[in-house]
């Protein structure tokens, strides 16, 4: 028995080493834990090595054009038909889905709120979601979710694949490791990941901190790719090789699992007696990846003017409408501003995109106060928004000489839909009532008579 133990503790050989990636986004990947596990030059043969199970997993229908067709081939312990029984209802109440119109008495307005405290009872990654805002329909694959998590337990024997979307996550304090069927991936602050539509994976905590909170975009529709640069050329901002895909790595663990799925805004568990991450190889272009957000090269106004916030698109899902995004993850990275005679943070905007933002550290520059790492805030479209009175001061009576702004890291998730705010994060205690104030030293200049700024 405790061989057996040993065995299943020891299962994985490579995988069990220090992880590795292969560079490149939207490569089709092949990689195997065990020599000889991946076929060559046949997808499902009658037999494949060590008793191993071929199985695809497909990202788009099978007649989406090249460039867009989607698919991996797994060698698997067993094929996922096992890997779920007969299914119960579960509850997850704090995960929201759109459609969905929260009952809450909070009136229409800009939104900011403190980080999300860290929960007093045991909660693993899963249980420790909490969704802020939704837009969009599930059902008809367009929109997505905003959530905050915060977490202090391993998924140890849970297991969880979402069925509605794509999940991306952005870890604002503490390192962790996702092992997903196609490998696994340590992701850190200032990192994020992608875990594909349909892939079983779970979460457990790397560092020896005492917090592990970030913020998830679950993106119904299309997937996220990378932004066409237009003029801008064939290089900076995110990069292709800057992406990095996990290797093949397997858990062979014979104990009961919980596999938790997510499916048209509903949670389902089934009870198994292994563990489903059992790839042991795979080939294909539809499979998770992480990017360090330090990599992205930005560009920017080098004589004068605030450029538009896309200039920072790091991914983006598109929705079929050209030039409007289901989803954009934007960032606000470290970066020089020169820009002469200019009003160097964001403008005042109104816009029909609606803006859900996060610090992940330091300090955003269109904020001086109340905006602080693990905090959110929430601009809907069409409600006015841009720099707090104290920005503004600074920045119209700074001297406009080059500026490095340093150790900061703020990102948008940008949609086309209005965001419907949940009644957890309307009731929220760390909702900032009084943010509404930021503005009002913005007082009237105005005098009609010239030369006055």
């Amino acid at each position: 028995m405790l061989e057996k133990a040993e065995k299943q503790r020891e299962a994985g050989t490579a995988a069990e080493r220090a992880l590795s990636y292969m560079p490149g986004f939207g490569n089709d990947f092949e990689t195997e834990s065990l020599p000889g596990a991946l076929p060559q030059g046949q997808n499902s043969p009658q037999k494949c090595e060590y008793g191993l199970y071929a199985e695809q997993l497909s990202g788009s229908p099978f007649t989406a054009p090249r460039g867009t067709n989607e698919r991996s081939w797994l060698y698997r312990i067993r094929p996922s038909v096992r890997h779920t029984g007969r299914f119960k209802k579960i509850d997850y109440p704090h995960w929201k889905t759109a459609p969905h119109i929260a009952e809450h008495s909070l009136a229409l307005g800009q939104l900011r709120w403190s980080p999300l405290p860290m929960p007093t009872e045991k909660l693993n990654f899963l249980e420790g979601i909490r969704t802020m805002t939704t837009a969009g329909d599930v059902l008809t694959q367009a929109g997505m979710a905003a959530h905050s998590y915060a977490f202090n337990a391993d998924m140890v024997d849970d297991y969880f694949f979402n069925a509605d979307g794509e999940l991306l996550i952005v870890p604002e304090t503490g390192a962790i490791r996702v092992f997903t069927e196609l490998g696994k991936m340590d992701v850190e602050p200032a990192e994020i990941c992608i875990v594909p539509r349909g892939t079983m994976f779970k979460v457990t905590r790397l560092s020896d901190e005492k917090l592990w909170r970030g913020y998830i975009c679950e993106n119904y529709g299309a997937k996220f790719t990378l932004p066409d640069r237009g003029p801008i050329g064939a290089n900076c901002l995110a990069n292709p090789r800057d992406f990095k895909t996990p290797v093949a790595a397997y858990e062979d663990k014979e104990i009961p699992c919980r596999v938790h799925v997510k499916w048209c805004g509903s949670f389902h568990v089934t009870e198994i007696d292994h563990s489903p991450l059992d790839v042991v190889a795979w080939h294909g272009n539809y499979a998770p990846y992480k990017y360090d957000l330090k990599t992205f090269s930005p560009v920017g106004a080098i004589l004068f003017d605030h450029p538009d916030p896309s200039i920072f698109t790091v991914l983006t899902a598109p929705s079929g409408e050209e030039g409007t995004a289901n989803v954009d993850f934007v960032i606000f990275p470290p970066r020089w501003l020169v820009a002469e005679h200019t009003f160097r943070p964001p403008w005042y905007h109104r816009n029909i995109m609606s803006e859900f933002m996060g610090l992940i550290y330091g300090r955003y520059d269109a904020k001086e106060e109340g905006f602080v790492p693990g905090g959110m805030s929430l601009h809907n479209m069409m409600l006015p928004h841009g720099p707090d009175f104290t920005g503004f001061e600074k920045a119209s009576n700074g001297e406009l000489k080059p500026v490095k702004l340093d150790n900061t890291m703020a990102f948008m998730f940008e949609t086309r839909f209005p965001q419907q705010l949940t009644k957890f994060a309307a009731e929220l205690d760390t909702l900032q009532h009084g943010y509404i104030d930021c503005w009002s030293g913005l007082e009237r200049k105005f005098d009609g008579t010239p030369g006055i700024k």
